[in-house]
């Protein structure tokens, strides 16, 4: 039932701006901010969203919780999509999800609502990762002496 009253409420605030904006400014100023606005939003967006990709990286590279980094991506992503519809209420809620101030209380508020129960990297059978030495022999064998046909590992 929420959801539903997003998709009603949404278009009606839209379709409420856009009378009460062009009203005021005229219509080729308001469809010129809307467009703007889009173009903007693009670039800000692929930036801002390429640093989370990069903020994402480094905390799997060093092996730390990447929730955050992930939510602000997840974040980052769907103002791109508030930005490219077109609306004033949109475009505002688009650019303040760009703003990492404002993403931040978002994430710590969602944080207070789901809970993680675990977080493991690697090795998952509860024992110690084996070590990375193997210890083998080896023989290099002449070119010359290959025997020709089957390796005799695919023999049944």
């Amino acid at each position: 039932m929420k959801l539903f009253l997003l998709f009603l409420t949404v278009p009606l605030i839209e379709i409420a701006l856009f009378i009460q904006v062009g009203g005021m400014i005229g219509l080729g100023w308001t469809l010129l901010i809307v467009v703007a606005t889009a173009i903007l939003g693009t670039g800000v967006v692929r930036s801002q969203g390429l640093a989370a990709l990069n903020n994402l990286r480094g905390s799997m590279e060093d092996l730390r919780d990447p929730t955050e980094p992930l939510a602000h991506g997840a974040m980052i992503l769907f103002s791109g999509a508030l930005l490219l519809t077109p609306g004033f209420f949109t475009d505002a809620v688009g650019f303040a999800l760009l703003i990492p101030s404002v993403r931040k209380v978002i994430f710590d508020a969602m944080r207070k609502r789901i809970s993680v129960q675990e977080i493991r990297y690697g090795h998952h059978s509860g024992r110690p990762p084996q070590s990375d030495i193997v210890d083998a022999d080896f023989e290099v064998l002449d070119p010359e002496d290959k025997p020709n046909g089957p390796s005799g590992w695919t023999r049944h």
